[in-house]
Formats: structure tokens, C-alpha cells, sequence
């Protein structure tokens, strides 16, 4: 991942806080993405694997969901069916961060419900301009 210098227009003022829901297995990336995102002015929760992930939503009530493809137990193309299961859930915007770098990847994703999809390592200045625009598109 490759990560940028942020301005202070680029940052997000603490009143605005949005809630970002990580799912990501790799230690490595869950802390430096949490980092990251805690430090562009977002409120993050992460997970290391889907177990816990509707507890999770219901108690942090995500704004947006950053989800990996590869977890233990439940992957996360199981994850996105079982979201869209749930009427409330699928309005999360749920953007894939994943090193699948197939087509097929990115389509069955999209299919399933991801609004977004990122192969691994993600340009960090990107992924900031995705989740922002993603949330401004949800807020219309």
C-alpha cells in the first residue's frame, strides 16, 4: 500500500466523523489501514475475520464497509451474500480491498453487492477519495 502526504483540506474535521467498519485478516494491513483511516479523521472499527461482523454492524452502524475477499472461516464473497440476506444492510456501501486480481473476482463481487473494488496494494490518497466519494453518494 502506498500512502501519501494528506493537506489539511484533504482531512476530515473530527464533527464530521464517519464510522468505517475494516474487515481484513493480514495483521500488517488491518493496522496500517485503521491507522490510516483513524488518522484522515474517520471513526474505525476493524475485524480480522466476518464471525463477529453482524454484531458489529448493528452496535458501530457502519457507515461504510471495507471488506478483504480472503478471511478465515467466512471469505468475504459469502460475507457480501449474506449482507444482501439483510434488508437494512445492503444501503452500507461496501467497498472490496482484496489481492484477487482477476475479472472474475471484481464482477462476482459487484455482483454480490460491493460498490467498489480495489486490488491489493491500494494507493491510500485513492482509497481516501473512493470512501468519501461513496459516502457523499450514499448521503443523496
Amino acid at each position: 500500500m502506498t500512502a501519501h502526504s494528506l493537506t489539511i483540506n484533504q482531512q476530515v474535521h473530527p464533527h464530521q466523523l464517519k464510522r468505517v467498519l475494516l474487515i481484513e485478516d493480514n495483521d500488517v494491513n488491518r493496522m496500517l489501514l485503521n491507522d490510516y483511516l483513524g488518522y484522515c479523521g474517520y471513526n474505525v472499527r476493524s475485524l480480522s475475520n466476518g464471525t463477529a461482523l453482524f454484531s458489529t454492524i448493528e452496535s458501530f452502524q457502519p457507515d461504510l464497509i471495507l471488506l478483504d475477499l480472503k478471511l478465515p472461516g467466512f471469505d468475504g464473497y459469502w460475507l457480501l451474500e449474506q449482507i444482501q440476506q439483510h434488508s437494512y444492510l445492503p444501503k452500507i456501501p461496501i467497498i472490496v480491498v482484496s489481492a484477487f486480481a482477476f475479472k472474475a473476482d471484481k464482477e462476482r463481487a459487484i455482483n454480490l453487492g460491493a460498490c467498489r473494488y480495489l486490488v491489493k496494494p491500494v494507493n491510500l490518497t485513492a482509497l481516501i477519495r473512493i470512501i468519501k466519494e461513496e459516502l457523499a453518494y450514499k448521503c443523496i
